[in-house]
């Protein structure tokens, strides 16, 4: 008992809520981020070498596994990344770059918004850990491919293509993937890239909120004339509703938009996005939102621990931008976000769920798609949350 392995470690700390919340912060981070080594070693032994993890849904027993050109194919490198990244574990780099070169290929990828997720989170990570030029190089490539998806008529990144459905859908989502367009133009890509970036967060900042600051999840536009047709849902319970990863993307993009531009209205609009979110009442206590805030089986619908790491994650950062008391606020609520998912009602137990983190999220329940599964991106949003936290805010 004198040498407590992460594993032990994290079982110990877990066994009440009392004791999770004795646990400082330095000791909660170091103990999640060996357990993930270990668990993402399990992982990828439980997928194919050309293929990426997915998700792990309890009622199957198996990891469910995509090609690239599903739009999570970079979390799973990503997250690998991060772990390397904190632990310098050999193991875990070498399987990041294994899996970094079936991802390549999708540098050219056009079909929909989603090269920041792929190619961002992976290749970005990829290149400001190891400074390898032919990562950059992907990274900028995959910045030219989302490009064509722009649409001048509606100042706009076409986020899907036409359907019977949708005509010239532009998602909330579409916030994340900006950042592949900013960091491409400001490390060597064309200036187009920034200003597509600008003119896409400027029109989403315009149309896509309510005045309580909670967000539509889809804008159809007329692509000829730039009119809005309607303002709908895909994921969320309601038209009218406020779907909860759909807020985080919000609050993420628009922090992130904020890094890169020092624009004041991204800030204020992230800053009120964040007081919604934090102020709802139908808010659980442990701060892990339903997937959907106006969910009508609330409190029994399910909780979305993505979305609650996205949020945390994002929170993390909004508070380095911040007032002191209003940083004190948002990084309060972020820890106790880090702690619940750190708990065993969300954190696997060492060696299930094939390999994955975190538990209970949900994909899209109106499709019953990916409910109360494990699911690759919000792996890897919690740990980019737990090493933002030692980063900025450890003995500070």
């Amino acid at each position: 008992m004198k040498i407590i392995t992460a594993f032990a470690f994290t079982v110990l700390y877990s066994i009440s809520t009392y004791a999770q919340q004795a646990v400082k912060m330095d000791s909660l981070i170091d103990a999640n981020l060996k357990f993930a080594a270990r668990q993402y070693k399990l992982l990828e032994k439980n997928v194919p070498n050309n293929l990426m993890p997915r998700n792990y849904d309890p009622a199957r027993g198996k990891v469910e596994t995509s090609d690239t050109k599903w739009w999570c194919s970079g979390f799973f490198p990503g997250t690998l990344w991060y772990i390397y990244e904190y632990t310098k574990d050999e193991q875990i780099k070498q399987i990041a770059e294994k899996r970094l070169a079936i991802l390549e290929k999708e540098k050219h990828f056009t079909g929909n918004h989603d090269l920041g997720f792929m190619m961002f989170n992976s290749f970005g990570n990829a290149y400001r850990i190891t400074g390898k030029p032919e990562y950059k190089e992907a990274v900028i490539t995959a910045a030219g491919s989302l490009t064509t998806r722009y649409r001048p008529s509606i100042q706009s990144i076409q986020s899907w293509d036409s359907t019977k459905f949708l005509r010239c859908p532009v998602i909330i989502d579409n916030m994340m993937n900006l950042e592949l367009l900013y960091w491409a133009s400001n490390n060597g890509g064309s200036s187009k890239f920034r200003d597509i970036a600008v003119t896409h967060a400027n029109s989403t900042l315009k149309r896509h909120f309510r005045p309580d600051y909670s967000s539509y999840h889809v804008l159809d536009y007329d692509p000829v004339t730039g009119q809005i047709i309607k303002r709908v849902t895909w994921q969320g319970a309601a038209d009218s509703s406020a779907w909860s990863r759909g807020q985080a993307w919000g609050l993420y993009g628009f922090t992130m938009m904020y890094r890169f531009t020092k624009n004041k209205a991204y800030l204020k609009q992230a800053r009120n996005i964040a007081n919604f979110l934090l102020n709802h009442p139908n808010l659980p206590e442990d701060k892990i939102p339903y997937w959907d805030f106006d969910a009508k089986e609330i409190p029994k619908a399910y909780r979305d621990a993505s979305a609650g790491a996205i949020m945390a994650s994002a929170l993390l950062e909004l508070g380095q931008y911040v007032k002191k008391a209003e940083r004190k606020k948002f990084v309060s609520v972020a820890e106790q976000m880090l702690r619940t998912l750190s708990s065993p009602e969300y954190l696997s137990w060492p060696g299930e769920n094939g390999g994955f983190l975190i538990k209970h999220n949900v994909g899209s329940l109106p499709h019953k798609s990916e409910v109360n599964v494990s699911l690759t991106y919000a792996d890897y949003y919690f740990i980019e949350a737990l090493l933002r936290y030692k980063n900025w805010y450890l003995d500070k």
